[in-house]
Order: C-alpha cells, then sequence, then structure tokens
C-alpha cells in the first residue's frame, strides 16, 4: 500500500464527510482501547485457560490399568483387599 492509496475506502453507499469521520473516530477508539487492555495485562500473569470438564477427556473413558506382580488377579477383583 502506497502513500497515495486512502487507508480507508467506502465501497458500497455514499457516506457524507460526517459518518466517514464518525466510523474513522469509532474505529480509532476501538484499536486504542485494545492497545490499552493488550497493555494493562503485559505485565500481568496470564489467565489460565477455563477448565473444562472431563467429558472431553477421551483418556476418562477408558478404565485404569490393572495390577501387576504377585496377587494382581487378587487386587484386580477385590480392591482394597
Amino acid at each position: 500500500m502506497s502513500s497515495s492509496e486512502p487507508y480507508l475506502s467506502i465501497v458500497r453507499g455514499d457516506a457524507t464527510p460526517e459518518e466517514t469521520a464518525a466510523l474513522v473516530a469509532a474505529l480509532a477508539a476501538r484499536a486504542a482501547a485494545r492497545s490499552a487492555a493488550g497493555a494493562a495485562t503485559r505485565g500481568a500473569r496470564p489467565t489460565p485457560p477455563p477448565a473444562t470438564g472431563n467429558w472431553r477427556n477421551a483418556a476418562h473413558r477408558l478404565r485404569p490399568g490393572l495390577p501387576h506382580g504377585p496377587g494382581a488377579w487378587r487386587r484386580a477383583f477385590f480392591p482394597g483387599g
């Protein structure tokens, strides 16, 4: 994009100069709010992703492994005993 090309162009409709100015002001305000929010969170620790239940985890649906070693068959069928 060269410096002679417009940064913003209205593709459809007839926008008045006031409407174009309002659009540019809204976009500038949004960009300023985003950069301010980014600067505020840049120094803070990142927040962890929201916790999800185990219903998504495929390993949750698998049964636990069977015990190994002497007496393993007994522990497999009589846990805790």
